[in-house]
């Protein structure tokens, strides 16, 4: 991550003040926070990907291997993991591509139905996702440069942001969590062994 000299202002406050100025004082406060979040995501992706590098990560390789890393069986369907992650399925082939020719997860024929593909994380995958995530819980994870009271703070707007938004349906936090781990749990139909390095 190459250094930068900090401004001698803040540039989204300057671009609030010129909101106003230009008559569009009713929607400077939306664009302060969209600007803001747009360039704190900037920051926090830029010292996630500086800690994945030595790794042969980016975040969104990274969050292949932990979802297939959690999962009962270490395999689901390319379908499941760009729903998931909630990226579009051709970010989930080129993710699946990069990280099959590294060696850190197969395909596998699904054994009930030929039209779907499983991914499964080879034994290397698993060593490498773990270590980059000490990494990252060592790092950005583990002092992302906010105390627990402000995290908690940011995370529960943000959530309110993506509920609004539909990103997600509200639900009682134990069905969720119990949903989610049904979701993940794949039956490898014996298919394991051919998976594991």
């Amino acid at each position: 991550m190459t250094p930068h000299r900090p401004l001698r202002f803040d540039p989204i406050e300057e671009a609030s003040r010129n909101w106003h100025r230009a008559g569009w004082g009713d929607a400077a406060a939306g664009m302060t926070l969209v600007t803001s979040i747009m360039r704190a995501h900037q920051i926090l992706l830029s010292r996630v990907d500086a800690t994945l590098v030595p790794f042969g990560l980016t975040f969104a390789r990274f969050e292949v291997l932990m979802l297939l890393d959690f999962s009962r069986t270490g395999r689901l369907p390319l379908s499941k993991i760009g729903e998931r992650l909630q990226v579009h399925p051709a970010s989930v082939t080129n993710a699946i591509n990069r990280l099959q020719r590294d060696g850190f997860v197969a395909r596998l024929e699904h054994p009930t139905d030929r039209r779907t593909t499983l991914a499964a994380i080879t034994r290397s995958g698993r060593r490498v996702v773990r270590n980059a995530a000490k990494a990252l819980n060592e790092g950005a994870f583990g002092d992302p440069g906010l105390d627990r009271d402000q995290i908690d703070t940011v995370v529960r707007v943000l959530a309110e942001l993506r509920r609004d938004a539909k990103d997600f349906e509200p639900s009682p936090a134990a069905d969720a969590v119990a949903g989610a781990r049904d979701d993940l749990a794949v039956d490898d139909g014996g298919a394991g062994d051919g998976a594991r390095r």
